[in-house]
This record gives structure tokens, sequence and C-alpha cells, in this order.
């Protein structure tokens, strides 16, 4: 099949499926994955598409991604992010886990901890940890989000209040040139602030996709972090204003975490 007719075919794969990869459109169409990747470049430098690890997803603007989608996007970056994260996290602490993908990631590199506290308003991150024997778990009460596990509202703010916590760790749905963290749920704002103000220590955990999208609500920016674990560089001025604010940034990259800068960590 033509360049020309592929493309439109590609775009109609990945409106009906909500993302594309590389492997299974190579076997579509039987051309090779270095034709298809040529593909997605055109079609992500025509604002069609957006690529991220081995395939690309219809731009998101304002779009939130399915959970299912999510967990599935950026799996290797998002291991490295945890993997890096939790060398940092000590045992015998008490720690808050927060809502997203990334951050149950972190949920399943700590099944080795010891004398962990856990406390979380993702019932994914729950069930995860359950194979820790040496983890108390704690799920914080509110308002199911059947769409991803995630409990949030005024109950499951009150709930945090009575905690103090060694380390907090969130995720976010994007952020911006700014340094501002920014997600889909208002209700989940709400929570995430309450989170860092109950924290000793607070980290993000975001891959490098955020970096590329937008959503309406504001969390809180970078400025209220600690370490912020990525996968890749972030644009700037967003290192800059990381230097200024003090907080640390980290670099996971491949199979074995890479601390990018020095620093305390958690």
């Amino acid at each position: 099949m033509s360049h020309t007719f592929r493309l439109p075919q590609i775009l109609d794969i990945a409106q009906s499926e909500g993302m594309v990869t590389v492997e299974d459109l190579a076997q579509r169409f039987d051309v090779t994955v270095q034709t298809i990747r040529r593909d997605l470049s055109e079609l992500a430098a025509a604002g069609h598409l957006e690529r991220v690890h081995g395939g690309a997803v219809l731009p998101s603007g304002v779009r939130n991604i399915g959970y299912e989608e999510r967990r599935s996007l950026n799996r290797a970056a998002k291991t490295a992010i945890a993997r890096t994260c939790t060398a940092e996290i000590s045992d015998d602490c008490a720690l808050f886990l927060g809502i997203g993908t990334t951050v149950e990631a972190v949920a399943r590199e700590l099944l080795r901890h010891r004398g962990l506290v856990v406390v979380t308003n993702n019932i994914n991150v729950a069930n995860i940890l359950v194979a820790n024997p040496n983890c108390r778990v704690i799920i914080a009460g509110g308002s199911l989000r059947r769409s991803d596990g995630g409990v949030v509202g005024d109950l499951t703010v009150r709930t945090i209040e009575r905690f103090k916590f060694d380390v907090a760790v969130i995720g976010c749905s994007a952020m911006d040139a700014e340094g501002d963290l920014l997600d889909f749920d208002i209700q989940e704002v709400a929570v995430n602030q309450t989170i860092l103000g109950q924290a000793r220590r607070s980290a993000l955990v975001a891959d490098s996709s955020k970096f590329r999208r937008s959503a309406p609500a504001r969390i809180s920016s970078l400025r209220e972090v600690d370490v912020f674990y990525t996968d890749a560089p972030p644009p700037d001025p967003v290192p800059r204003l990381c230097a200024e604010w003090g907080t640390e940034v980290r670099i996971a990259q491949g199979p074995l975490p890479i601390a990018a800068q020095g620093g305390r960590g958690l």
C-alpha cells in the first residue's frame, strides 16, 4: 500500500482505538517498522497524532486519556521512574501514594520494602501492596472514581488531614512551561494539595508525555515538590525554575535507574 493511502488509514485506526503501535501497524500494512515510524513522525509533525514510546496517540489537548490506555503507555519509562524513586525511600517509614499509573508503578517497586505504613486514595495501589506482608495499608475514605480506582472528595481530604507522612508520592495529568502541575478533576486537585501539606518530603512522578499535554485544573507548582522523577529532561524554562526553587530533578533512563543530579532525595 502506498504512503498516500496508508496515512489516512493509520488515522482511522487511531481514532477508533485511541492509540496505535508501531509493531501492530507494520503487521497490518506489511511494511517495515522503520516505514511506520516515518509515517507516525509525519502525522505527528502535521499535528494529527502525538508520538509516544512504541507508537502514537490522538492529540490530547484537554482530553483525558482512559485509564487502560494510560496504564499501557510508556510502561518502561514508568518502571524506570518508579525504581529511581523507590531506591530513595527507606524501610520503616510512613508514605502516601496518590492516584495515577506511575504511582502504581511505584507501589509495585515497594513490594520488597519492609516496615512501611502506606496511606492511599488509590484502590489499585492498595491491591498491589496486598502482596507485601511487611506493609500496612490504609485506604483514605471518600467517593470511588470507577474510571481509575481513585478515591476523592471532602471525606478523603479530612482523612488525609489526620496523618503526617514522611514521604508523599503524587502524579499529575499534565505540566505546563511554568512548572504548574495540572489535572482534570477538581476534587483530585483538592486532595493532592492536602497531601502536599501533610508531607515532610514530597515527590512527583511523571513521565515526559506529561510535558506535551494540558489539563484545566491546577494542582500546585513544582516549587512545592522536593523531588521530581521523570524519564527525560523537562523543557525550558522548567529546569531553571526547579534550580531556583530547590526542587531536585531525577532522570531515569533505561532498565537501570540513573540519577541525573545529586541531592538529598527522599
